[in-house]
């Protein structure tokens, strides 16, 4: 009787597994690959520096959206061109040397803003090319908090902007002018 039963268990296994019905529906799409990241680039073309007592010469923007708490936010000065289509752009944090002084381009951000400073060890108005029609590309990349330390990621020379463009797949041929 017990083999009678194994049987008639194995053949009813066989016959339900091999049952096939329609197709359903595609489910939802699952998160992005760890490959897939979204970058954002954005400029402040021929903007003057504002000054305040607290702060000295600075330009300070929102960001809407709002980035991640990992996100990194690189910027990046036009100091000229090689052509008309090629520009040059040079990453800031930056000390610039001048017959009058040292000049000193910073910058902070959150998840909701970002300022970018000029200082300098003399008076800033005497070198209004440094503070008057200046040009910006912001570009956010995006980051994820590592939960293992000493890992080995393949990062880009920040320092090279087109570096940058390439490694995260950004296309700057319509970057989104910032007011």
């Amino acid at each position: 009787m017990k083999k009678i039963l194994t049987l008639f268990a194995v053949v009813g296994l066989i016959a339900f597994s091999s049952c096939e019905g329609p197709e359903g529906p595609p489910g939802v799409p699952g998160p992005p690959g760890q490959d897939a990241v979204i970058a954002e680039v954005f400029e402040l073309q021929n903007v003057n520096f504002d000054y305040n007592a607290t702060d000295g010469f600075n330009i300070y923007r929102k960001l809407t959206p709002n980035i991640f708490d990992s996100d990194v936010v690189l910027i990046y000065r036009l100091i000229g061109t090689i052509n008309p289509t090629t520009p040059i752009w040079q990453q800031i944090p930056r000390t610039v040397y001048t017959s009058k002084g040292d000049f000193d381009y910073d910058f902070d951000f959150s998840k909701t803003d970002f300022t970018i400073y000029a200082g300098g060890s003399y008076d800033l108005n005497l070198t209004p090319e440094f503070i008057k029609n200046q040009t910006f590309r912001i570009v956010i990349v995006p980051g994820a908090f590592s939960s293992t330390t000493g890992k080995s990621v393949n990062k880009p020379d920040y320092s090279d902007y087109n570096e940058v463009i390439k490694k995260y797949n950004i296309d700057d041929s319509n970057v989104k002018i910032l007011k």
